[in-house]
């Protein structure tokens, strides 16, 4: 299956490069359309808006570990780096988030392009062009998404950049950018393939539409939104991934082995419903390599394991919110370091200085299969959506649906409890009526809520997760001073504790980047920017 995927990937650049730049554009250079009309143009076309995930400002490197969203989870560990969105020290000029919001961009206009091209009706199996047009309309959402989250109201463009009469678009409401990534991704759904059905997890199916909605509507029934009434909606399209007996889908009964998984280009879509993908070690044209295990792997010089960076390291905080024997945190906080022969050295005791010490440890380049391993290009995947999270954000909204846990929202973060102390079977089951010391009980609506925040760390940490749910439950400057004074109380003036104490309210959204303000006069700045 991937196989195929990568020749797609490898004939785009040069069929889709004319209108990878179209928010950069001048009007009067705009091209004319050249509709996609046969099976592989389109196939070709949809592999273009798919790599947009991989690209290195996006998932292939900046997101995962240069903008700050590990937030209370970690910290960029560069003593030199003292600027950067990793820092919360950056201007309007800044590349990294000019980088993201044009490959952004770039990704909705190769969709806008896709979808128009299908208007036409093409003379393709319908079937065909039913699912193209689905996942298109997913990744056009998703896109948005991202760009909502982080920059609010944006320009809300459904044209190929070939069809604008102006290049000059105002910002939208978020609002409308979310009513639109609700309506195509719901459109998508009836569209797309079952998990079942496309068998791995790099393309987009129902599964991942239901989860990725469930996550969208959470964000619109926390700040800046605030719209509680999408709690429910929340809640029923996590029901239907956690239902969906065709899929299956589960919890891996090994925490550690859905990582090792990633590295190893092994996938598993009961646990693993929507991945990055990534290949290749870049010693020829056939590859398409990001720098996961390079830049979030654990700190390594050694030639055997591969050159990894360690960029992020964890915050004694998020150690300390583990209960003893959680197994998943010596997987997420490395408890060894690399030799230069490849050994592991272990970490001293994460007491005192050393639990700020630890390095990210879900991407281990020593489960990877691709040989050799290159210095700065790995092919380990990178996960969007797992089933763990399907489950914490059913429980969530059950428990805000019904102001306190029902025993269906117990269950939920239950299992994925049980899971990190190794009380799962072989087939990921447990019996959920016999109760087990991890157990979550007795809870009300805010204790129930507070839980569910830490799990989400505990569990999908250094995932790209934590500070846009900090944002939408209106945590993130709170809890980020609170490591501050954290660190200032036991080591005052270590390097770490910059990100701390820079970010402020204003870091709720990027800046609008000061190259689009230039270029399109209808653009306004975001507050305190």
């Amino acid at each position: 299956m991937k196989y195929k995927y990568y020749i797609l990937v490898a004939c785009l650049s040069a069929f889709l490069s004319s209108c990878s730049d179209f928010l950069d554009t001048e009007p009067d250079d705009f091209l004319s359309l050249t509709y996609y009309e046969t099976e592989d143009q389109l196939e070709y076309a949809l592999a273009g808006v798919y790599d947009i995930l991989g690209n290195t400002a996006f998932y292939g490197q900046q997101y995962i570990c240069r903008m700050g969203n590990e937030a209370d989870e970690g910290y960029f560990n560069r003593e030199e780096v003292m600027e950067g969105p990793q820092v919360y020290n950056f201007s309007t000029s800044d590349n990294i988030v000019q980088g993201l919001w044009k490959i952004l961009y770039d990704g909705i206009n190769r969709a806008n392009l896709v979808l128009a091209s299908l208007e036409q009706k093409p003379a393709v199996d319908p079937l065909l062009a039913d699912r193209i047009k689905g996942e298109t309309l997913f990744l056009r959402a998703y896109y948005y998404f991202i760009l909502v989250e982080h920059w609010g109201d944006v320009p809300l463009i459904l044209s190929p950049a070939v069809d604008l009469k102006n290049k000059e678009v105002g910002r939208t409401p978020s609002e409308k950018v979310y009513e639109q990534i609700i309506g195509d991704m719901d459109l998508a759904e009836d569209l797309v393939q079952s998990a079942t059905e496309a068998g791995f997890g790099g393309r987009v199916t129902k599964s991942a539409v239901r989860g990725i909605l469930a996550r969208v509507c959470l964000r619109m029934a926390g700040n800046p939104l605030n719209d509680e009434s999408r709690y429910a909606e929340a809640r029923s399209w996590a029901k239907k991934v956690i239902d969906d007996t065709e899929s299956g889908h589960r919890l891996h009964p090994d925490y550690s082995q859905v990582f090792i998984n990633y590295a190893q280009d092994k996938y598993d879509i009961k646990e693993s419903i929507w991945e990055v993908e990534f290949w290749g070690n870049a010693q020829n044209s056939y590859r398409e390599t990001g720098r996961v295990g390079a830049w979030l792997g654990l700190r390594s010089e050694s030639e055997e394991i591969g050159l990894a960076y360690g960029h992020i390291s964890a915050t004694a905080y998020l150690y300390r919110l583990y209960d003893t024997g959680d197994l998943r945190r010596d997987w997420a906080i490395a408890p060894y370091t690399y030799g230069k022969d490849g050994s592991h050295i272990p970490r001293p005791e994460a007491i005192g200085f050393d639990a700020w010490k630890r390095y990210c440890g879900k991407w281990r380049r020593e489960y990877e299969t691709v040989y050799p391993r290159a210095n700065n290009a790995t092919s380990q995947n990178f996960p969007l959506l797992r089933y763990s999270d399907v489950l914490l954000m059913f429980a969530e909204a059950d428990n805000a649906v019904n102001h306190g846990p029902t025993q269906e929202a117990y269950n939920a973060i239950n299992l994925v409890r049980r899971r990190a102390f190794r009380l799962l079977d072989v087939n990921g089951k447990t019996d959920l009526t016999q109760p087990e010391s991890c157990d979550l009980s007795g809870l009300n609506e805010t204790s129930f809520q507070e839980e569910i925040m830490n799990e989400r760390s505990r569990e999908l940490c250094f995932e790209a997760l934590r500070k846009q749910d900090l944002i939408r439950w209106g945590k993130l400057v709170e809890n980020m001073k609170n490591i501050e004074n954290l660190i200032d109380m036991e080591y005052s003036g270590q390097f770490f504790v910059l990100a701390f104490r820079n970010v402020s309210q204003r870091h709720l959204l990027f800046p609008i980047p000061a190259r689009e303000m230039i270029l399109n006069k209808k653009l306004t700045q975001n507050p305190q920017w």
